[in-house]
């Protein structure tokens, strides 16, 4: 599921698009790139998301949409302003590539937070295999967002570099950590071990737990601690779980995995009868026919058009900020980003691992006093991959991602094939 050449050049169009309406209208104004797309992060049905500085006394959000429509840049109904909104944007749905797009004016702290995402992926090589795989596994449970009763991303990142950056046994700066071992013990953290009562999350020097009693104090405007309690930190006395109002449903499913992906590494694992035709995390993700084949739309349609011309690919500088994290050279970029040889993670090493893996000694030190004795969550439906060979993954994907309408779907297989690193 990570980023395909052909994919950032699809959505490098789309920006193009909508660049050239804003530029007509108001030639100085400067637009930049934020959020997933800006810090390779993106799933395939992710948005992409926008923001216009220039010099305005309120975000000209009228006179934007209408350009838009007049230019038929999106779809007629999908352009929504949102001016009541705590940060106003137009909402659109591209015309041609049915990429959903959010757009902002003068707000900074976007594109703050995704270079600070980046300086983290270029100092933990795993984040982003890391990040791809929680997205999905939240995305199919439609835990991705705040406003569906999950958390934000930004939320999820942040949980995961205070993952790595207080683990207590593995140096996370290393590429050749166990990625299979780490995805088990975030989970068993966040799951079952981290206390959410009394305990937040600093990201800022290094990395610590603090008590929440420390957080409110700097808080600002009375606020007191979310659930999900993550210091911001870009913007001191900022909670970022603050609106993660399903924070503790995001527990439980994490939990739930911890107890699915524990038991499939076990040593029982291997006289269960259905081992040899399932994978391991194919248990707990899986990928939709649509995206399948929504993908392969893509390719046919922009796979052609990978090299950008060069004032483009200079101006918007995504694939050059993205390549460093990736810590390694980027090879056979034709058939599959090399994120994905990582993504599809070598769970079956770490068959030594028990039910008391080492992450509960990361989580002791998040002030939990019991650990979590609530029930495997049953809400979320687990899907299967199926193993072609062992060096190959494949998977079927989640019903809530649409599938662009009108688009061929001439791919006859219900599999999508991702290379499986044999390297942990």
């Amino acid at each position: 599921m990570s980023p395909r050449p052909e994919e950032a050049a699809m959505r490098r169009e789309v920006v193009k698009r909508i660049e050239t309406v804003i530029k007509d209208l108001w030639p100085t104004a400067d637009v930049q790139i934020f959020g997933s797309f800006s810090t390779g992060l993106y799933l395939p049905t992710s948005d992409i998301d926008l923001v216009v500085f220039g010099k305005w006394e309120r975000p000209p959000l009228q006179l934007l949409e209408q350009a838009l429509r007049k230019h038929n840049v999106a779809e007629p109904y999908s352009i929504k302003v949102l001016d009541k909104a705590t940060v106003p944007i137009i909402k659109l749905t591209d015309q041609e590539t049915e990429v959903k797009v959010d757009i902002s004016f003068n707000v900074e702290t976007g594109v703050k937070a995704a270079r600070f995402i980046k300086e983290y992926m270029k100092k933990y090589s795993l984040l982003p295999y890391l990040i791809l795989v929680l997205k999905q596994f939240l995305l199919q449970r439609d835990l991705n967002e705040v406003f569906t009763g999950g958390i934000s991303s930004y939320s999820l990142i942040l949980m995961a570099i205070s993952f790595l950056q207080l683990h207590p046994r593995i140096d996370a700066r290393r590429a050749d950590e166990n990625l299979g071992m780490l995805l088990i013990e975030f989970f068993e953290l966040y799951g079952r071990n981290f206390n959410y009562l009394k305990t937040g999350i600093r990201i800022k020097n290094g990395g610590a737990y603090i008590a929440k009693e420390e957080i409110m104090k700097v808080m600002t405007n009375g606020y007191r601690p979310s659930m999900l309690c993550i210091e911001d930190p870009l913007l001191p006395g900022n909670d970022v779980g603050r609106s993660s109002y399903g924070a503790m449903q995001v527990k439980q499913v994490f939990d739930y995995a911890y107890i699915v992906l524990s038991h499939a590494v076990s040593p029982l694992a291997r006289s269960y009868p259905n081992r040899d035709s399932e994978s391991t995390l194919g248990r707990i993700i899986k990928v939709t026919q649509e995206v399948i084949d929504y993908r392969a739309w893509i390719k046919k349609k922009w796979g052609s058009k990978i090299n950008l011309s060069p004032e483009l690919d200079n101006r918007l500088k995504i694939r050059d900020q993205i390549a460093p994290c990736n810590g390694e050279q980027q090879q056979n970029r034709d058939s599959e980003p090399s994120y994905n040889q990582r993504l599809a993670l070598s769970l079956a090493s770490t068959q030594q691992l028990s039910s008391g893996s080492s992450a509960s000694s990361v989580s002791s030190l998040s002030g939990s006093d019991i650990d979590s004795d609530t029930p495997p969550c049953t809400a979320p439906n687990v899907y299967q991959f199926n193993l072609q060979a062992p060096t190959q993954l494949m998977a079927s994907l989640p019903p809530a991602l649409p599938m662009p309408s009108g688009k061929p779907q001439s791919t006859p297989t219900r599999t999508l094939i991702m290379a499986a690193s044999n390297q942990v």
